[in-house]
């Protein structure tokens, strides 16, 4: 299976936290490939500098070390996957959960995500 993770998910992995289902930690686990998206670290760029998320260090180093740690790959933001998210249905305001949702079904790719919304789109979805 190959997965792409939503960033609270992803986030969750990285630090252990027990708000990650068990069911995707095993995927993880089990995974053939795990993603991280750029639009990922976009988002938690985002949130450290809003003060909505805090991390033991700073976004850059600690995203690479332990995505890197993780064996996760990072899933770069193609022309294709930003056009893509023209077709989706507008269930979503997020725009960064919207660009992982596009990145997902172009990508063919189970989304790992907490988040009901996003499991409505008509994509692969993991929890």
């Amino acid at each position: 299976m190959k997965l792409l993770l939503d960033t609270h998910a992803g986030l969750w992995w990285l630090t252990d936290d027990a708000r990650l289902s068990e069911a995707a930690r095993r995927a993880i686990e089990g995974a053939a490939s795990v993603y991280w998206s750029v639009a990922s670290s976009w988002e938690v760029a985002i949130k450290v500098g809003l003060g909505r998320l805090d991390l033991p260090e700073p976004v850059e180093p600690f995203l690479t070390k332990h995505l890197h740690a993780s064996g996760f790959e990072v899933l770069p933001i193609q022309h294709r996957h930003a056009c893509a998210v023209l077709d989706l249905p507008a269930l979503h305001r997020d725009p960064f959960d919207r660009l992982l949702v596009a990145q997902a079904s172009v990508e063919e790719l189970t989304l790992v995500t907490g988040d009901a919304t996003v499991s409505r789109y008509p994509i692969q979805t993991l929890w």
